[in-house]
């Protein structure tokens, strides 16, 4: 469906986590992957999305001179949003233990925003996805880090492995942003961009 209404354009995904990778590729999109090295800080004064929408844009910066006619750049970023605060990805494993116990028995938020790039305007779009985790024992905690070693995910954990199958009871909102990227709103917004 996509690719008629993208075929005189070149889709640039700045992404290299697999997964975003493959939701392309499920999408029917045709793709080219392009990375570039950020450094991912944001002004302490941001809240919530504007959080994500800040980085999202931050990682399209460096590719905004090379970009040519018809080129559409895909940029994005995941945070946890709990208690006031953004939880991103943990820094060793005794903090991700600590990251989890703070979800346990608690309702958090997911928010991805994605950033479109082109070389004439630019459009950022966000997904809130509200999940909720059963009060999770310490040795469950343990072993789902010891056997998925979740240290590349914001929050510390992947809502598609082993603690998402035994600890989450609720979702309010999009499940594949959960998993990193609001497909929904991909598909949508490519389709304005080239309608």
């Amino acid at each position: 469906m996509l690719d008629t209404n993208l075929s005189n354009y070149n889709i640039i995904l700045a992404s290299g986590s697999p997964r975003r990778q493959q939701f392309f590729k499920d999408l029917g999109l045709d793709f080219e992957i392009q990375l570039k090295p950020i450094k991912e800080e944001y002004p302490k004064r941001l809240r919530h999305f504007e959080i994500s929408d800040y980085l999202a844009q931050l990682k399209a910066l460096p590719f905004k001179e090379e970009l040519v006619e018809n080129d559409i750049l895909v940029t994005s970023d995941t945070i946890v949003w709990h208690e006031n605060k953004a939880l991103g990805k943990p820094i060793n494993i005794e903090d991700a233990f600590q990251i989890i116990k703070s979800l346990s028995n608690a309702t958090h938020e997911v928010i991805t925003s994605v950033c479109f790039t082109t070389k004439t305007l630019q459009k950022t779009v966000n997904a809130i996805t509200k999940v909720t985790f059963k009060e999770l024992t310490d040795s469950e905690i343990q072993y789902y880090l010891k056997a998925c070693k979740p240290l590349d995910k914001a929050g510390a954990y992947g809502i598609q492995e082993w603690i998402g199958q035994i600890g989450v009871t609720k979702i309010e909102g999009s499940y594949f942003n959960v998993m990193g990227l609001p497909t929904h709103l991909i598909y949508k917004t490519l389709l304005s961009l080239t309608c």
